[in-house]
């Protein structure tokens, strides 16, 4: 593929189309920093908490390749991408309006549905709009500055409750059942800047028409995708995955195990099934659609994405580890207190918040600091030894006994976070081909997605029959995984 002749774009043109991830920030980091508060406020117990958090993953499943896909299939008055990120802010930032607002949890759950989907539908075709427009040696330049916008973004939306109470006088604690003010006005600030943000990208941004990118990749071949579509075996890949998960269910049901696992069933019967009628699709020769492409491009991926899918699936358990039970392990561990009416269990929690900005605040600096060890080391030896930092951090809350110690950890975890939002796209960027940009970028979330079903169907579980359900050894497993997650970039064969 030949990217380079695309012109050179200037900092501040790579800037404005990255700014709108300042606002997308928002949106992401309040939802992962408070979210749990809010369930465990509605009467959520802990051990279902990661239950309830699977809307988020299942709708980015959904979502991610379908926007990816019509975002590749469409052009007009707002440009590719763009249309996306405008209706995308817009419900985002009624979502962030209603969520800390809802009366009962079942609604705050689908609020979190809801609120996912809109971000996803902003989100995923930035990733993209960084491939459209920029040539192969500025890719990583604007990675690392759509990393820079989500790390300050996070600094502050992560404090806005501690911003909140403690700057400006608004209660954190509230009557039992109730969301703090704190969170409230929090949630609302954090509406109004994400669509700024998004809307600064829309009107400073130009895109490649669809004739302009095909004339910038001529050279692109289509032979050797056409002969992987041929190759396919759908109905084999549908029977092994529904038989997996008949047989999962069949022994949760014979066993009575915990309702988490019908989860874990459910995925793998979904996943053979989506199979079977991609078999069925193909046998009647209508692989035209999207359902069957996004289906065919699941399987026929780049071979770097491949070896990077354990990569980011390592990677992304330990992150949702943390994001899922940094509240509740912090509020009980450090701050001794299960009490979400108490003063003692809400001061915990905007801690929390304030781990949340330092860690997003590090990051900012690590990808300042990243291409410099890029250029020493490389980028798989870049990225293991800053997944190692953030399994340092993670483990350090076990010995941590002091909650104002636990900022250091955290730049541990800034460097990893900068790094995982980074590096892996950079070592992706020049194998995904340019008119399928945004499917394979949704694609490739996946295995953001699957790691945060698993996390949900088996963490608590895990917590409850290894660890009498103690929230802090979900960190220390999420060490564990960024332990695995750079053992695994060191086995990706890429050329640097």
């Amino acid at each position: 593929m030949n990217y380079n002749n695309k012109p050179t774009l200037s900092f501040w043109q790579i800037w404005n189309m990255c700014f709108g991830f300042l606002g997308i920030q928002f949106g992401f980091a309040l939802q992962n920093g408070n979210v749990s508060r809010i369930f465990q406020t509605l009467g959520a117990n802990v051990d279902d908490i990661p239950i309830l958090w699977v809307a988020a993953p299942l709708t980015g499943l959904i979502v991610q390749p379908i926007i990816g896909y019509w975002s590749d299939k469409t052009w007009g008055k707002l440009g590719r991408r763009r249309p996306f990120f405008l209706y995308g802010a817009i419900l985002t930032t009624l979502s962030l309006f209603i969520m800390p607002n809802s009366p009962t949890l079942w609604i705050a759950a689908g609020m979190l549905w809801i609120m996912d989907a809109s971000i996803n539908v902003t989100m995923e075709p930035f990733r993209a709009l960084v491939g459209d427009n920029l040539p192969n040696k500025q890719r990583a330049t604007g990675y690392a500055m759509q990393s820079f916008f989500i790390g300050v973004g996070a600094v502050v939306a992560s404090a806005l409750p501690w911003m909140m109470t403690n700057w400006f006088d608004i209660a954190n604690t509230a009557p039992i059942g109730q969301i703090p003010d704190s969170v409230k006005y929090s949630f609302y600030f954090g509406g109004v800047i994400l669509f700024i943000a998004v809307g600064w990208t829309i009107v400073t941004t130009k895109e490649y028409s669809p004739e302009q990118l095909s004339q910038f990749n001529q050279q692109e071949s289509q032979t050797t995708q056409t002969n992987i579509t041929n190759s396919v075996n759908f109905t084999k890949g549908g029977v092994i995955f529904s038989g997996l998960g008949l047989l999962v269910l069949a022994t949760v049901l014979g066993l009575d195990l915990e309702k988490e696992l019908y989860l874990l069933a459910a995925g793998l019967v979904s996943f053979g099934v989506i199979q079977f009628i991609a078999a069925a699709l193909k046998a009647k020769q209508h692989t035209s659609g999207g359902f069957y492409n996004v289906v065919n491009d699941v399987f026929t991926m780049p071979e770097a994405m491949k070896q990077l899918a354990w990569v980011q699936f390592f990677s992304w358990f330990a992150l949702f580890a943390m994001w899922i039970y940094s509240t509740s392990a912090v509020t009980s561990f450090h701050y001794g207190s299960t009490d979400t009416s108490s003063l003692a269990y809400n001061n915990g929690a905007d801690w929390v918040g304030i781990l949340f900005a330092a860690y997003n605040g590090f990051a900012a600096i690590a990808a300042l600091c990243i291409p410099i060890i890029v250029k020493r080391v490389g980028l798989k030896v870049a990225h293991a030894l800053n997944l190692i930092l953030g399994a340092l951090g993670l483990a350090s809350f076990m010995f941590i006994k002091d909650p104002s110690l636990l900022i250091w950890p955290m730049i541990g975890v800034g460097f990893a976070w900068a790094s995982i939002l980074s590096l892996p796209y950079a070592m992706l960027s020049t194998s995904v081909p340019s008119h399928k940009m945004g499917v394979y970028m949704g694609i490739f979330n996946f295995f953001i997605v699957i790691p945060q079903l698993l996390a949900a169907s088996v963490l608590g579980l895990i917590l409850r029959h290894f660890f009498e359900n103690q929230p802090i050894y979900a960190l220390i497993l999420g060490a564990v995984s960024f332990v695995l997650a750079a053992v695994a970039v060191l086995r990706v064969k890429h050329t640097q």
